[in-house]
This record gives C-alpha cells, sequence and structure tokens, in this order.
C-alpha cells in the first residue's frame, strides 16, 4: 500500500521539496547526531566495533537501561527485530505478534525467514497485545506436531499510534515467563512512548520485564542504525553470531554508534520526542474542531489516525504527502516529526480550515 502511494504522490513532492506529515523516517538528522558523524570521521580507527565510540555508546546505554543490558549495534530496523528474534527462538518455536505488527507487515516476511519460526498474528483493534489475547495462543507445549510458542513481539509505539503502559508490559512479561518465554520490545518509538508516559526508558524495557530491545533513534534524529539490547545474559550468548549470519555487523561500526552518544546525552532523545508527540498533540486538537474528520485510534504519539471524506482528501493530497492507512475507509495517517515546526503545522490547520470550512 505504502509504495502505490508513493509512486503517485512522492516523486512530485521531493521535486517541490515540501514538508510531509508521511513519516518520522523522512525528518532530518539533528544537529548534534551529524556533528557526532562528523568528528567519527577522524583518521583511523579499528573497525567493528573495537573503537573508542562503540565502547562510549555502550557505556551510555548501559548507563540508561542499566549494567545488564549488552547492545549490538546493527545498520536498521527489520534487522534489528530479525536478529532479536533468532537470539530467543529455534526454528521449530512460534513468535506471537499482533496481525498489524511490523513483522507482520512491513518487513517482507525478513524476520520469519530468519528464524525460520511461525508468526501467529493476533487481531487486535488497537495494535496492542493483552496476556487475555495471549493466553488463547498457548497451547500444544510439548507436542512435535505444533510449533512451539516462545517469543511475543510487541511494538513500542504500537503501530497504530497506541501505546503500552509499564503495567501492561509487565503483564504480558509476568505471563510469558510463567511459561518460559521471551517477550521482544520494538522500541523503534521507544522515545515516543517515554515522553507521553513520563518514564524512563529503563522503567519501561528492563524493569518491566522485556527481556530484548530493539532501540532504534532514526525516526526520532538519527541518520541510521539502531542497538539490539540484551537483557539476559543467555541471549547475550549467541548474539554476535546472529549478528554476523545476519550480515548486520558493520566494518566502519563508528558510524552508528557515535550516534548514540549526543542521542544519549543531556536527554536529546526525550527533548526529540517531546516535540515530536506535542506537535501532534496540537494537530490533533485542531483537527477534532472539524465533524467531517473522526480519528479512529487515541492519539497517544506523534501518529494521528482518522477518516476524511474524498473529496477533502483529494484536496489535502493535492498539498501534502502522507500515507493512506485503509484506502477503502478513506482512513489516512499523519506522523509528526522531532523537526516538525510550529510553522508546520498553522499552514496544515490553514488548509484544513480552507478545505472543510
Amino acid at each position: 500500500m505504502l509504495p502505490f502511494i508513493f509512486r503517485i504522490f512522492g516523486s512530485k513532492f521531493l521535486e517541490d521539496k515540501m514538508r510531509s506529515f508521511a513519516s518520522d523516517n523522512n525528518s532530518g538528522v539533528h544537529p548534534l547526531v551529524m556533528d557526532a558523524i562528523i568528528k567519527a570521521n577522524d583518521n583511523h580507527a579499528v573497525g567493528y566495533g573495537d573503537d573508542p565510540w562503540t565502547i562510549e555508546a555502550t557505556n551510555k546505554i548501559k548507563a540508561v537501561f542499566g549494567q545488564e543490558a549488552s547492545p549490538f549495534f546493527v545498520f536498521n530496523g527489520t534487522g534489528a527485530n530479525s536478529v532479536a528474534l533468532q537470539a530467543v527462538t529455534r526454528s521449530f518455536h512460534s513468535i506471537l505478534c499482533a496481525e498489524t505488527a511490523h513483522i507482520n507487515v512491513d518487513e517482507c516476511g525478513a524476520p520469519a525467514r530468519m528464524t525460520g519460526c511461525a508468526l501467529v498474528a493476533i487481531p487486535t483493534s488497537d495494535g496492542k497485545l493483552t496476556p487475555e489475547l495471549i493466553k488463547s495462543r498457548l497451547h500444544n507445549f510439548g507436542v512435535c506436531h505444533h510449533s512451539q510458542p516462545k517469543a511475543v513481539y510487541i511494538s513500542q509505539v504500537s503501530e497504530l499510534g497506541t501505546i503500552y503502559t509499564v503495567e501492561e508490559v509487565k503483564a504480558i512479561a509476568d505471563l510469558l515467563h510463567a511459561h518460559h518465554m521471551y517477550l521482544h520490545m520494538d522500541g523503534a518509538r521507544l522515545a515516543n512512548a517515554c515522553a507521553y508516559l513520563n518514564c524512563s526508558m529503563k522503567e519501561l524495557t528492563i524493569e518491566a520485564g522485556v527481556d530484548i530491545l530493539s532501540f532504534g533513534g532514526t525516526k526520532n534524529g538519527m541518520m541510521m542504525g539502531e542497538a539490539v539490547i540484551s537483557f539476559r545474559e543467555e541471549i547475550t550468548e549467541n548474539l554476535q553470531y546472529f549478528r554476523k549470519q545476519s550480515a548486520q555487523l558493520a566494518s566502519k561500526l563508528r558510524y552508528l554508534s557515535c550516534q548514540f552518544i549526543p542521542y544519549l546525552n543531556n536527554d536529546l532523545w526525550l527533548e526529540n520526542a517531546r516535540r515530536a508527540n506535542s506537535m501532534a498533540s496540537r494537530l490533533a486538537e485542531a483537527m477534532r474542531k472539524y465533524p467531517q474528520i473522526q480519528f479512529t485510534q487515541k492519539v497517544e504519539s506523534n501518529q494521528l489516525f482518522f477518516t476524511i471524506p474524498t473529496e477533502a482528501l483529494k484536496k489535502l493530497q493535492e498539498k501534502y504527502f502522507f500515507y493512506m492507512w485503509n484506502e477503502e475507509a478513506n482512513e489516512a495517517r499523519f506522523v509528526t516529526s522531532w523537526d516538525t515546526t510550529d510553522s508546520d503545522i498553522d499552514d496544515l490547520i490553514q488548509t484544513l480550515d480552507t478545505i472543510l470550512s
């Protein structure tokens, strides 16, 4: 669906260089992160992670998540999820996830291919799993004719913009641990969740029972790269090999790892996420005054899901690049970013006024 929409509208907006509300992947790189990359481009350095920047970034992550945290830097989100899930499963296992989960919809089957596991997609109206939804899939343990449930994947923030509270994560983790299973969190927008909940990343991950985390900053001011962070010794043991076999070990690793240093310094990650969330909140408040617009999900992060009449939608698409979530229902998605400005929001509100008033 998304590539189709891009073919229609993408080239036009690239030519016009217009601001978009399509994705926080479209935003630029924070100046402090860019500066760190430039500074890392200093003379020669030992490859594959034996460099000062990777060591410092590792220490930063341990300071944020706890000394039990063991980070492994990778190129991207799909790679991070695939490496993380390989570390907690074997090919005869199954991985439970929401039907809308990124690993089920948007990763071209990479996690299933690389783990050999069956993905069990669970329908959910808000993109979030609950212990009750998971319990109904926990059966056939020890029966060789069936894939064995071993891991649950959750996105924080979910693909529908909703957020798991600390208590909700703990409830899922407790259920899984009672069945000797693992909880994997895709934290591509973990910063936005923490900003909304006003909690630390440690509280929402290791302290809530998460076993392994895909920790990303690409949507929040970084250029590229993620960190697979293990919180359990038995998971950490073979992670370096899964990363290498998955073609996710960078030879010039310093250019990935160095970005985490400014990102975690002085809570830049939180500042960026709060900005994105606040812009989404402001936009949502303005959109609620139009009876023609109906939100289909709670606005808890930097993502807004809504329906809008066809003619208004077409006029909106003439000026802005954004994705349709469900074309049949005229459901669209707006995403704000760390670099979304008040002027961006003002212009969009003015456009909505012109179209809908």
